[in-house]
């Protein structure tokens, strides 16, 4: 769980090291914006789509579409979702790291550093089903494990690099990822008949030992589902369950590009804390940035596609550019025109957004909403009112009982720090 954010006014070590943290609001509201899509936000826009019986052009139609992942390529608005915590995850390493450094010294940075990976590893673990499957259908890949990983390195690089140097070294990232997916051959693996033409265009099978591991013939620059560079190494080295079966979106390869993102997050969070530019400027340059990165990430795509599932130098772009401009956009909202009254939902659930997350996998708040009012009661809505209705009500049950588990651990100050 991120620690709170420190206020971006610079202070001498000492002072540091005693004032109490001052959260950056903005930051933490936007965390919690994020993560109210996972736990349930998303319900309400498609049972308002239901109750609403708009046609394809309709306003909830289009919005139930942005809230559905692309199948491979392009982008929607729940393809951010995941990228958009872990630049905040960058965002919260610059204030936090600074503080320890400070204070503690450089040798504790790395203590806590590989503390807070080893115990977000654990947690991914537990997550994805811990040891409740035996060996080797265990995920050692998702993610949280993602997660765990992008915050090790960018945390590592932080503690060494400045602005420049974080930036080269996203760049390098993303430009050496298109290197490898672009110009490194690898065999294709997609199953031939007896006179060797392919049984499928689309790589179908779902176990790695019916790969065709034979194969002679080897492919450069594809980026299908199953056959390109990032999955052929799945395919070959990754250990335990893949999520496609042969694959996982998560995988070894595609997490060096998410580390890129991890980097944005902490040249954003360079900004907030630059105590030669005032709010507003910090902003605009948000605002500025994050409309080129998703220009450049988009004309990228022309060349290497913007997918998820790779997690695309393109992607990256993309992803991180929107997340530039919601921040830019909290931050213009809250910290310039102290617009406040709405947030204190977001912040509940964003301080404890690790919480809320393992809550819903474990519990599943629309699980536990369908006990309230499920079965009759939403039929009875289904006919009474109309279609919708009674989804409605499960998915505002849903959403209301994470707010209340995040309202009862903020007014208690009770929050999981890993």
């Amino acid at each position: 769980m991120q620690q709170p954010i420190d206020s971006p006014v610079s202070n001498s070590p000492a002072q540091e090291a005693s004032a109490p943290p001052k959260r950056i609001l903005s930051v933490d509201a936007l965390r919690g914006f994020d993560m109210l899509w996972i736990v349930g936000a998303s319900g309400l826009v498609t049972a308002l789509d239901k109750l609403a019986g708009e046609k394809e052009s309709g306003l909830f139609h289009f919005l139930t579409q942005q809230l559905t992942h692309k199948a491979w390529e392009g982008f929607a608005f729940y393809d951010l979702i995941f990228p958009l915590f872990v630049f905040l995850v960058g965002v919260s390493i610059v204030f936090s790291l600074d503080r320890q450094i400070s204070s503690d010294g450089l040798r504790a940075a790395y203590a806590r550093i590989l503390k807070r990976f080893v115990l977000i590893y654990i947690v991914a673990l537990f997550y994805s089903g811990g040891f409740s499957r035996e060996w080797p259908d265990i995920r050692l890949m998702g993610v949280l494990n993602r997660i765990a990983l992008c915050y090790l390195f960018t945390a590592i690089a932080y503690c060494h690099l400045k602005a420049r140097g974080l930036a080269v070294l996203c760049g390098v990232l993303l430009l050496g990822y298109w290197g490898l997916m672009a110009g490194v051959s690898f065999p294709d693996l997609r199953p031939r008949d007896a006179s060797g033409q392919l049984v499928s265009e689309q790589l179908q099978v779902k176990e790695v030992s019916e790969l065709n591991w034979a194969s002679t013939h080897r492919l450069r620059g594809v980026y299908d589902p199953g056959v390109n560079l990032a999955h052929y190494v799945d395919q070959r080295w990754l250990p335990g369950k893949k999520w496609e079966g042969t694959w996982d979106p998560e995988g070894f390869l595609s997490t060096l590009p998410a580390i890129g993102t991890c980097l944005l997050g902490a040249l954003a969070g360079l900004l907030l804390k630059c105590p030669s530019r005032n709010d507003q400027q910090k902003a605009v340059w948000l605002m500025g940035v994050g409309a080129a990165g998703v220009v450049l990430g988009f004309l990228w795509g022309t060349q290497f596609p913007v997918i998820k599932k790779i997690w695309t130098s393109s992607y990256v772009l993309v992803a991180g550019g929107y997340s530039a401009i919601l921040l830019g956009l909290f931050h213009q909202v809250i910290e310039v025109w102290r617009i406040q009254f709405w947030i204190q939902p977001f912040l509940w659930v964003g301080s404890n957004a690790i919480t809320i997350y393992l809550a819903n996998n474990v519990l599943g708040f629309r699980q536990v909403a369908q006990r309230i009012a499920g079965g009759d009661v939403r039929n009875f809505l289904e006919r009474a009112i109309a279609p919708g209705a009674g989804d409605l009500l499960v998915a505002l049950a849903a959403v209301g009982i994470g707010l209340l588990l995040c309202r009862f651990l903020y007014k208690r100050k009770i929050f999981l720090r890993l």
